[in-house]
């Protein structure tokens, strides 16, 4: 009996993170002396941190 391939076996799924303020955490890439660096900024109080998670 022929199954599914891996790949189609796959879901999608995005994680919507949300500061203590209620505003939504954004990922955002920025170029600081020649490197790239990604952080979570949310889009209400402006704040920044490392990772979405570090907003609980």
């Amino acid at each position: 009996m022929a199954g599914a391939s891996k790949n189609s076996r796959t879901a999608v799924t995005t994680h919507k993170f949300f500061c203590s303020c209620g505003g939504e955490v954004v990922m955002k890439t920025l170029c600081e002396n020649g490197r790239i660096k990604n952080v979570a900024e949310c889009a209400k109080c402006k704040r920044v941190e490392r990772r979405p998670k570090d907003f609980k």
